[in-house]
């Protein structure tokens, strides 16, 4: 995700009312910054529509059951927020066809990891939305995986270290990172 995105910063524009939620408690937590880039619930309710290629104006309303007067608030909010681009800008937002950023894409894992987490209780027969390898159809169990070594992320083997512009009470909390082995 970009930078502006995750430091929190808006250019210079305060963030909506509407876009409630506490204030984070620990203002350089990256759990934070995520939640406070994500926003309101149906940030990911929109993109998956949009990553899942119903982009115009009138497919997300349909898909969604929302109101076009909310519509158009809602992705003027993730247009300004970054996570979506509207690919005519110019025209009347009914119009407009949208595809996600950068930023945008980049939630794409969260979304289908939540997905799959969300099913997880339920008995395959009772579930809704699956996520499915488009190759074979099999039902797909998503992981997160550390990039470098592949390892699955959801073991003991990692754990929460300070970075180098951790505040106060990030070092309170949180450990140095170990030395490289």
């Amino acid at each position: 995700m970009s930078g502006e995105l995750l430091s929190g910063t808006d250019g210079g524009r305060a963030e909506s009312s509407r876009q409630a939620g506490p204030k984070a408690r620990i203002p350089d937590c990256p759990l934070a910054r995520t939640v406070g880039v994500i926003g309101p619930w149906w940030t990911l309710e929109i993109l998956h529509e949009v990553l899942d290629g119903h982009d115009g104006f009138e497919a997300i309303r349909r898909n969604l059951e929302t109101p076009a007067e909310v519509l158009r608030d809602r992705l003027a909010q993730l247009v300004t927020r970054g996570l979506l681009e509207a690919r005519d800008g110019t025209a009347a937002p009914e119009d407009r066809t949208y595809r996600p950023t950068d930023s945008g894409r980049a939630l794409r894992p969260l979304i289908l990891a939540m997905a799959a987490y969300g099913n997880r209780r339920l008995c395959p027969a009772d579930r809704s939305l699956v996520v499915v390898d488009a190759a074979t159809g099999a039902e797909a169990d998503p992981v997160v995986v550390d990039r470098v070594t592949g390892r699955r992320l959801d073991t003991g083997g990692f754990l929460f270290a300070r970075g180098p512009k951790a505040s106060e009470a990030i070092i309170a909390r949180y450990p140095q990172v170990p030395e490289q082995r």
